[in-house]
């Protein structure tokens, strides 16, 4: 079963919390044991898991991928997201999570990412799950 959600982004570089929708779209399904594949058709976003207890990692990632890869830096893209197609790259375009007993088997202080390089935007979340 696959399934998609909106997601809006603020200007710039942001990260958004998804954690819950995801686990709405796992519980419909309706399965107990599986994998869940979370993803994004966009090539300026990130899907990642981290810490979502203390907010200030969100900003440390953030700033510290501003430092790496910097906005303008003598790209070649002509259409001045270069920086967020490489920042999507490192950041990864999906992550695969277990379910057990029908929830997301994230450790305690984990959660799902998902990081807009290029907003502000409408953009889209894939939910993608399989099991018995």
């Amino acid at each position: 079963m696959t399934k998609e959600f909106p997601v809006e982004t603020g200007a710039g570089d942001t990260i958004t919390d998804i954690t819950d929708a995801v686990q709405k779209v796992v519980s419909s399904g309706r399965i107990e044991e599986g994998i869940c594949v979370v993803s994004s058709p966009h090539t300026t976003v990130g899907v990642t898991v981290n810490e979502n207890y203390d907010p200030d990692v969100k900003k440390d990632m953030l700033m510290k991928l501003v430092d790496l890869i910097p906005r303008e830096d003598g790209y070649r893209h002509m259409e001045g997201n270069s920086a967020a197609h490489l920042k999507a790259t490192i950041t990864g375009i999906s992550v695969t999570l277990p379910i057990i007993d029908g929830r997301l088997a994230l450790g305690r202080w984990q959660g799902i990412y998902f990081c807009d390089y290029d907003g502000p935007r409408r953009r889209r979340v894939r939910v993608s799950i399989v099991g018995s």
